[in-house]
């Protein structure tokens, strides 16, 4: 049958496309508020997460798709840390954390009504804690932090306390080149790789014989370190100070004599802008795990923190580097009487202490035969030791044991101050730290420049004219 021919069929048509077209209307629209209802409970969604302990606290991560808006807060009987989190989803799980060690026995969450969601951390024992959002920064997305940290007895702290007033100040010690790298090939075919590899053994070997010192090697073999893993090597340990030791060379046969070099201001500038732009690379500056985090800091204020880190640092290289061009001066010839400075990589640690230390040049025949010779190789050794040594006898940091032995504490005042004689002292070494005469002090002591001292001698240290 032909409907278009049926004038019933047609009005009948007629009469039910308005009712069609309503109908497929509210269906839109129905779809589109059912869309928007999805939309607006997956506006935020949790894409991963991470959790770890290190012996203060422990760190929850949230991987974020986008910004979020949360708050926190604790239940106690039993001890508990609820998390909200503003219209986010969590379309996986987080049954699969290693709770082990951590201060968590359980995790529970749900999706609220509201689009929120909460994670609800059962706590084996109370712990303190905060949060805070990280913008997205390299790899990274949104994150939010949760740290729970560990509530220590009043004397676990004290024994703490006391146990990092007693720390050894960590040199690291980085012999130039290595491996593939053989630096400087001066006079006879010496490599300055191994020149500064046996200097840096004799140096070594000083500081692990002086007390309230511990040295480690950046590199103690032929093979090639990075010049900024040597930093990161020297972060690791918590260094106090970074030794690097070099030969210089020169088109010149004729250069000769030691330097010293010290991070230059343009070199500080360009790295504080490096580090700010890398934050990652920042979440435990300044001084490790302990030390202050840039990466929760707007950009004002971890500039700020990185700038006054920089500057601490330069002006307590400068200070080192100076007392070690002294001491070499005594040893040696000068290339320049002033400490240099320049944009050395291994230099631009924003919060140790770097000094670069160019032994001799080894291009010049005279000077690259005595780098070469044993001798000659610990003299300067002892001088860089004493300079660094001097300074940190000094100017103990606080926690070190330099700074809480008497022994050790400042410069001497009183001509009947005295001196307990430690392995590895010798007595021109005693006058240079106290910064006395030799003479003064043989006097002082009824002793002879042959006399020979030994471990655990009292001497007295004469005033300073």
């Amino acid at each position: 049958m032909d409907v278009i021919r049926h004038p019933f069929s047609t009005l009948l048509l007629a009469s039910l496309i308005p009712r069609i077209k309503r109908a497929a209307l509210g269906c839109t629209i129905g779809l589109l508020i059912l869309l928007q209802g999805t939309v607006a409970l997956a506006s935020s969604r949790i894409e991963g997460v991470r959790l770890w302990r290190s012996p203060e606290k422990t760190r929850l991560v949230f991987d974020l798709s986008d910004s979020v808006s949360h708050k926190i807060f604790s239940l106690p009987s039993p001890e508990r840390l609820v998390i909200d989190i503003t219209d986010t989803r969590l379309p996986g799980s987080l049954s699969g954390l290693n709770l082990d060690g951590t201060p968590i026995s359980r995790l529970r969450w749900a999706q609220q009504k509201t689009g929120n969601l909460r994670i609800v951390l059962d706590l084996k024992k109370s712990a303190n804690s905060r949060s805070f959002v990280l913008k997205p920064r390299g790899p990274y997305k949104h994150r939010l932090v949760i740290d729970l940290l560990d509530v220590r007895s009043k004397r676990v702290a004290r024994e703490s306390k006391l146990h990092q007033k007693k720390r050894d100040i960590i040199v690291a010690i980085d012999p130039g080149h290595g491996g593939e790298d053989p630096g400087a090939v001066g006079h006879g075919g010496v490599r300055e790789k191994d020149v500064v590899l046996a200097i840096s053994r004799e140096l070594f070997m000083m500081f692990k014989r002086s007390r309230g010192f511990r040295p480690v090697m950046i590199r103690d073999g032929d093979y090639y370190v990075a010049l900024r893993e040597r930093t990161r090597k020297a972060r690791k340990h918590s260094a106090d100070v970074l030794l690097s030791i070099h030969a210089d060379a020169f088109r010149r046969q004729g250069a000769r004599g030691s330097s010293v070099f010290t991070l230059s201001q343009r070199g500080a500038s360009s790295e504080t802008a490096r580090w700010l732009a890398d934050r990652e690379n920042t979440a435990d500056l300044v001084g490790g795990e302990e030390g202050v985090s840039l990466d929760d800091k707007d950009d004002v204020l971890a500039g700020v923190l990185l700038d006054l880190s920089m500057t601490d640092s330069q002006n307590r290289s400068n200070r080192i580097a100076k007392l070690v061009l002294e001491r070499l001066g005594k040893i040696n010839r000068l290339h320049k009487r002033q400490v240099e400075q320049a944009a050395f990589v291994v230099l631009k640690s924003p919060d140790i202490p770097s000094i670069l230390v160019e032994t001799g040049f080894i291009t010049n025949p005279g000077e690259a035969k005595r780098l070469s010779d044993r001798a000659h190789q610990r003299r300067l050794a002892q001088a860089i030791h004493s300079g660094v040594q001097t300074f940190f006898v000094t100017a103990p940091p606080a926690g070190s044991l330099l700074a809480s032995d008497k022994r050790f504490r400042g410069t001497v005042r009183r001509g009947n101050s005295i001196y307990t004689v430690q392995q590895g002292d010798t007595l021109s070494g005693i006058a240079q730290r106290f910064r006395v005469r030799l003479d003064d002090l043989l006097l002082k002591n009824r002793l002879q420049a042959k006399d020979t001292i030994r471990v655990g001698q009292g001497l007295r240290i004469p005033e300073k004219g």
